[in-house]
């Protein structure tokens, strides 16, 4: 393996694997690749977008040592994350007369990655695939760990299951076909590993997130790599969310509000909403007189500097949502838990921890200030 690889090894039992980080990752780490896909079946799924761009080389690499290779193709955007898709994939694999040992590989944003991995999980009562993560927020965030599913109408990923891939490519080299829109709202997952266990590391990115997102390719790696490292270790020891692995959640909580609220058409993107909720998070927490009002405005100046927003006034898809309604959409977010809201709140930057017990009325009072 070239040097300029990072493998990061995620210990889950029977259900290990890497993450491989660096560019060219079809040619120079080759080798990783071959002994999973050698004489399969393959089955490469991805959106129209991503295909236009990646599709050709990949069939290129893989078509010489598979057995049969075949690429099924949903709209790019988060409305193909969806039963209707899902339900069309699972038909179009199933006419090809599949086995267990057919493979599926998820080409494309964290959209297809979510969408291709519950495919996986479901065919067969479950067949291996990997993950080609082709944005920066999927390369260092849903890639990784596990969790697949599709949204409904009742709310975002409420449908899926956990099911680890065999392996996960994270080649850098792809993120520079990536709009600035779609690297800045990748941006907010990986600040957010920052805020919530690393606060070198936010110190590290308030430094050097001018060059990383101006597609400095060193930068770039660096940061998957911390970022992905990160996540590793919490699924490593909470692989089904019982515990710690909610930290992975900060501002989430939010942000998933704001989503349903936007209705998933493309005019708020999930980073986007997560870097909104990643400074409504420190702000509920000084709210509380958790963290320091410091904390907060250095984390909102961040996010801000960088073009991404950082306070509801930010958002005019959600200016007509009240109150109410964002704590309606709070009612359906998975983390809920005997019928009570569940937050990640902060003590500072690199100290998050999980609150179930959060008072309702608290939260009114904040979201009222936040007007």
């Amino acid at each position: 393996m070239s040097d300029t690889i990072h493998k990061i090894h995620i210990g889950l039992q029977e259900n290990s694997y890497d993450i491989l980080i660096g560019s060219n990752l079809f040619a120079d780490a080759f080798e990783d690749i071959r002994p999973i896909i050698e004489n399969r079946q393959v089955i490469i799924i991805s959106d129209e977008q991503v295909a236009e761009l990646h599709l050709e080389a990949v069939e290129t690499a893989l078509s010489p040592h598979v057995r049969m290779l075949h690429s099924a193709l949903v709209p790019a955007g988060e409305a193909s994350k969806s039963f209707t898709y899902y339900q069309k994939l699972i038909n179009e694999i199933l006419a090809l007369n599949i086995d267990r040992r057919t493979l599926i590989v998820a080409l494309g944003g964290g959209v297809v990655g979510d969408l291709a991995g519950f495919v996986a999980s479901s065919l067969l009562r479950g067949i291996d695939f990997i993950q080609v993560p082709t944005s920066l927020l999927a390369q260092v965030d849903s890639s990784v760990g596990g969790k697949t599913g599709i949204n409904t109408s009742a709310g975002k990923n409420l449908v899926g299951a956990f099911y680890q891939p065999k392996l996960v490519l994270a080649d850098i080299e792809m993120l520079s076909s990536l709009p600035l829109r779609e690297l800045k709202a990748g941006y907010a997952e990986v600040v957010k590993y920052g805020l919530l266990g690393d606060a070198d590391f936010f110190d590290w990115l308030e430094v050097n997130a001018g060059a990383l997102l101006a597609g400095d390719p060193g930068k770039l790696a660096e940061a998957v790599r911390i970022s992905c490292q990160a996540k590793a270790d919490i699924v490593a020891r909470d692989e089904k969310e019982h515990a710690q692995r909610a930290l992975l959640n900060l501002g989430h909580t939010f942000a998933h509000a704001l989503e349903a609220e936007a209705g998933y058409d493309g005019r708020l993107l999930h980073g986007e909403a997560v870097a909104c909720g990643l400074r409504l998070a420190f702000g509920f927490s000084r709210h509380l007189g958790l963290c320091s009002g410091q904390d907060e405005m250095r984390v909102a100046a961040h996010l801000s500097g960088l073009g991404l927003p950082a306070a509801l006034a930010d958002l005019p898809v959600i200016a007509n949502m009240s109150d109410d309604q964002m704590i309606t959409h709070m009612r359906k977010d998975k983390k809920v838990r005997d019928g009570k809201l569940t937050f990640i709140l902060v003590n500072s930057i690199g100290n998050a921890f999980v609150e179930h017990e959060v008072d309702e009325h608290a939260l009114r009072d904040f979201l009222e200030s936040c007007r």
